[in-house]
């Protein structure tokens, strides 16, 4: 007991916890901080990551329709809703 009373009567000791309890809970990087920065780059590599899949497909669907045009009339065809002269285009849409 008389131990642990000389170990709280030392300035050393209580420098050194009243530093340690600063950077854990007052500094403006303290735990909760760190927590916080670590999952929103965690997110962000994962949109990273996400963002990277995406470009690669892109790039891969840019080549093809760059390459087959009849791949290109499809495309269009689909996605703009184009038609040519002489036809009607009807669109379906499944219902969930």
């Amino acid at each position: 007991m008389k131990r642990l009373i000389d170990l709280f009567k030392n300035k050393f000791f209580l420098c050194t916890v009243a530093f340690v309890v600063w950077m854990v809970f007052f500094d403006k990087n303290d735990l909760l901080s760190q927590y916080q920065y670590r999952q929103e780059v965690n997110g962000l590599k994962e949109q990273r990551d996400f963002y990277k899949t995406q470009n690669v497909k892109v790039a891969r669907d840019l080549d093809e329709l760059t390459s087959d045009p009849q791949k290109l009339e499809k495309f269009a065809r689909e996605k703009y809703l184009m038609r040519k002269d002489n036809e009607d285009v009807f669109v379906v849409v499944k219902e969930k």
